[in-house]
């Protein structure tokens, strides 16, 4: 009896171990399937950080400032997908011309706010720079919920919801411009600093367009509802930035060159920003203005004449991607250029842009389906370098206490040119070597206004005017 009892307690054993060896062989298969299917996100995860954080971005927390502009790229693409299809930001080319107009004046409202209102109250918060960056960034989290709802039905909401995005993100970006000085990594020329982080946002762009697409097949309500989800993660990273940002230890309040008024008074203002920032400021609304007059006057031109052997959506097809290309491009030389003055890029650009200009209008008749696409992604990369330059320069030459509100004017002056010459552009006969030859001779205007400055400036050690001490 005893000895069957042990057989039997035995058989039990070895089946309860076999038992427990297919539930570990079962829990390790799980493990293993679930580490194979996470790999590719941590592992592109690490990839990211890898990048953003590279030669001393992660210790100088300029990493972190890449990331969230990419979050807020992301976040700003998903709302532009889902407003895509609405009345107010549908512009079809067909439609008359005193709508488009409509449309330029609609997309200065945010501007009339941002330079008198916003610039000046963010000089006034210094130490709150993150807690402005957050401010936008949940700001937008609450008005993608609320357009979420008026999307579809095209509720007279979402009119006031859609400006307050973009206020929200032109004033993201006059913080996160001034921010970028205070997170310089050691041997980053400013021109690059800004180019990693503009080049950041352009790729979570690139992600976010065909996510949003995707979604909004599903309703047009849910690149909305992940817009409100990408926000509120933007909200907490802004608060990942170093304390730096805030703080003004071993910062003294910025000064002019001797000569200039310091008494205890004296508050330094916009006009003492020095000849490099006034001439890159005139050198980049021309080509700012330069892209306004080509986006609407291609539009035009293309829809009723495309290119030879190609039709009228694809003709614009193919130059929104050289445009598109263009600016990329710009950014990326500007995220690899070494310690290169500003003035000197500014003043390259503008040549650039005018040779490509030049050789459209001599060109056109015969060489449309170059041309075209040549001269919008040349804009392309002249409009992305020449910006980050002039960031670059008010980073350097404008004292912080008037930074913000430099860069809010500056934003505003270079909205207002896109605005005149996509006026112009709209104005134009639908001729294309005359719209070539318009643009020649508006880069021409710009050049002789501002680069002889720019080149004087950059000889002179580029803070001519305002040397900070």
């Amino acid at each position: 009896m005893a000895a069957a009892r042990a057989s039997k307690g035995s058989r039990f054993s070895r089946a309860s171990t076999r038992s427990g060896l297919r539930r570990n062989r079962v829990r390790g298969a799980g493990r293993a399937a679930g580490r194979a299917l996470h790999r590719p996100f941590t592992g592109a995860a690490r990839g990211v950080r890898r990048a953003t954080h590279a030669h001393g971005a992660g210790e100088s927390g300029l990493g972190k400032l890449i990331e969230l502009h990419a979050v807020n790229s992301a976040g700003d693409m998903l709302i532009t997908v889902a407003l895509a299809s609405t009345v107010f930001f549908s512009v079809p080319t067909d439609q008359a011309r005193g709508r488009v107009a409509l449309y330029l004046a609609v997309t200065m409202a945010p501007f009339a706010l941002l330079a008198p209102v916003v610039g000046p109250l963010l000089d006034r918060v210094p130490h709150g720079r993150r807690a402005a960056m957050a401010a936008a960034m949940l700001a937008r989290a609450l008005l993608a919920l609320t357009m979420s709802g008026a999307v579809a039905a095209g509720g007279l909401e979402l009119y006031p919801a859609a400006l307050g995005v973009l206020v929200a993100s032109k004033a993201y970006g006059v913080v996160r411009s001034a921010v970028v000085p205070r997170l310089l990594p050691p041997r980053f020329s400013l021109v690059k600093a800004n180019s990693r982080v503009t080049l950041a946002g352009l790729l979570a762009t690139a992600v976010a367009a065909p996510l949003g697409a995707g979604l909004h097949l599903i309703g047009p309500m849910w690149p909305l509802f992940v817009a409100f989800l990408v926000f509120c993660g933007g909200t907490f990273l802004s608060f990942t930035l170093p304390h730096k940002v805030d703080s003004g230890k071993g910062e003294a309040r910025a000064r002019l060159a001797s000569g200039e008024p310091s008494g205890p008074g004296w508050r330094p203002g916009l006009r003492t920003v020095g000849p490099s920032v006034l001439h890159g400021l005139q050198a980049n609304a021309t080509l700012r203005a330069l892209s306004g007059l080509l986006t609407f006057f291609l539009a035009f031109l293309l829809r009723e004449q495309p290119l030879s052997g190609l039709g009228a959506a694809t003709s614009l097809g193919l130059v929104v991607v050289a445009a598109g290309g263009g600016n990329a491009l710009g950014t990326t030389v500007g995220a690899w250029l070494r310690a290169r003055g500003p003035e000197r890029i500014v003043a390259g650009v503008l040549g650039v842009a005018l040779a490509a200009t030049v050789t459209a209008a001599v060109g056109y008749g015969l060489l449309s389906l170059v041309v075209v696409p040549v001269v919008a992604a040349t804009a392309g990369l002249c409009q992305a370098l020449g910006k980050l330059s002039l960031d670059a320069m008010i980073q350097r030459d404008v004292p912080e206490t008037v930074r913000t509100s430099a860069f809010a004017r500056s934003e505003t002056v270079l909205q207002l040119s896109w605005v005149v010459g996509g006026a112009l552009g709209i104005a134009l006969p639908l001729v294309g070597e005359v719209g070539m030859v318009v643009a020649s001779a508006l880069v021409a205007v710009g050049a002789l206004v501002s680069v002889r400055g720019l080149l004087g400036a950059a000889r002179r050690g580029g803070r001519a005017g305002a040397r900070v001490r």
